[in-house]
């Protein structure tokens, strides 16, 4: 019983450090050579008849074309391990290829019935990828105008063509046994030495680079109730890179991942997620590790998330929307009080004190007009009393050049009584009923005149 239990034991152990482990890539490398052929001259920059380039693990390693005609290092340990003799003879047998190119874009041209007129593409890629435990894989392909018409099959040593067999010329490949036969000695042999010494190179600048940019963070996910949780990992070389996700130093199975994808630079980068409850309080940690490296590098989640409203935001909310509610109130108000004073649409508003003779302005229903404020005095002819001023103020109502006209005569009205201190809810004003001229005739309403002391 005992030795089942400590069996069980073990097992359960093993299992949990197989959990701990992070999730482990196969190393995959590859170099390809990509030569494009144009049928005719292009006139933009950057784009010429023929070009070369060598891909080491879809990083560019040389470049070629028909304009300079030498073979360019793109990367420094290209530059700086690669000799003199080396550059010349790739630069010969390039322009080899570029020839090949040129001969065949013009037979597929003729075989297809295509105008000369009209601008057409042939690429030729040829390489080899090796992947721990398979076998090393060897391509040698075609692409013309952008579609994949021929490529040779090592396995069955035949050319396999996926288009209709008719418009393409099989037998013009079958029967050039030389170029066959070279590019198949170079993709057994050959490529994969240059691979592995490419490799070697390439490491070792990588042991030298800086460390890669690792950062974890967290973004709201389309389920409400739960994050997205992100590490992103970015400016490395390394193609075999490794990540993953870890919740207390255990690596999470369901990850979502981006694979790793160029940057403009030449480096790569590459982020994975994983959807965790939204109110969880457990460790997380990105785990990122290379082979180049001396140890990983492990970036811990602070818990935080970039994009979900916090108590700061929402108190920002709502004292704004608490702004708005006051201002409109505020406004609502002025409009009531505003209206109030006014009274009807013909109250007119004036500045001056209240003495006799004094000219009060008009600036709404009859523009330019003005009121004077007058003291009556005694009837000459009828010998009648002057009453006391305090009672017996009027407002004459004149024409703008201080004269009346024949149709608009001075009209004098009696003051309805005063407004201050307490006369009625407008303190500062006199209601006189009156006739004034209006825009479409003779009206009668109430003026309400406004004085205040300047």
């Amino acid at each position: 019983m005992w030795t089942c239990v400590a069996k069980l034991f073990a097992l359960l152990c093993v299992f949990r450090l197989y959990r701990t482990l992070p999730s482990i890539q196969a190393e995959k490398h590859s170099l390809y050579y990509i030569y494009t052929g144009l049928s005719k001259p292009v006139d933009l920059p950057g784009i010429y008849e023929f070009t070369a380039m060598g891909l080491l693990d879809d990083r560019q390693i040389d470049y070629y074309n028909s304009e300079e005609q030498r073979n360019i290092p793109k990367q420094t340990w290209m530059k700086e391990k690669m000799p003199e003799d080396y550059w010349e003879e790739d630069k010969e047998f390039t322009k080899s290829k570029e020839q090949w190119i040129r001969l065949n874009i013009f037979s597929l041209m003729k075989c297809m019935k295509q105008n000369e007129s009209d601008l057409h593409v042939l690429q030729w890629r040829h390489g080899c990828e090796v992947e721990q435990g398979y076998e090393p894989k060897r391509i040698n392909e075609y692409c013309y105008d952008g579609e994949d018409f021929l490529s040779y099959d090592y396995q069955e040593s035949q050319w396999v063509a996926p288009v209709d067999t008719n418009l393409i010329s099989k037998w013009k490949w079958e029967n050039v046994p030389i170029l066959k036969q070279h590019t198949a000695d170079y993709l057994k042999m050959e490529c994969e030495v240059w691979l592995k010494r490419f490799r070697e190179y390439a490491d070792e600048e990588l042991r030298k680079a800086s460390l890669p940019d690792v950062h974890m963070f967290a973004r709201k996910s389309r389920n409400e109730t739960q994050l997205k949780l992100i590490c992103m990992a970015s400016s490395f070389y390394a193609k075999d890179m490794m990540m993953t996700i870890r919740k207390y130093r255990t690596p999470l199975p369901e990850i979502t991942s981006t694979e790793i994808r160029p940057n403009p630079d030449g480096t790569f980068q590459i982020q994975k997620s994983v959807e965790i409850s939204e109110d969880e309080e457990a460790e997380y940690d990105c785990f990122v590790t290379h082979k180049s490296m001396e140890e990983p590098i492990i970036k811990k989640w602070d818990g935080k998330c970039l994009d979900c409203p916090t108590d700061t935001f929402i108190v920002i909310i709502g004292a704004t929307i608490g702004g708005f509610l006051l201002l409109a109130i505020v406004l609502v108000f002025y409009i009531k009080h505003k209206k109030c004073l006014n009274g009807s649409t013909d109250t007119i508003y004036t500045r001056a004190p209240q003495t006799p003779g004094t000219t009060l302005t008009l600036n709404e229903q009859t523009p330019g007009t003005t009121l004077t404020l007058n003291q009556q005095t005694p009837d000459q002819d009828t010998g009648s009393e002057t009453p006391d001023s305090s009672d017996t103020n009027s407002v004459e109502l004149i024409s703008p050049q201080g004269e009346a006209s024949s149709d608009d005569k001075s009209i004098v009205f009696p003051i309805q009584g005063r407004c201050w201190p307490n006369g009625c809810p407008k303190q500062d004003c006199i209601v006189l009923p009156t006739f004034h001229k209006h825009y479409d005739g003779m009206k009668t309403s109430n003026i309400v005149v406004k004085i205040e002391t300047v």
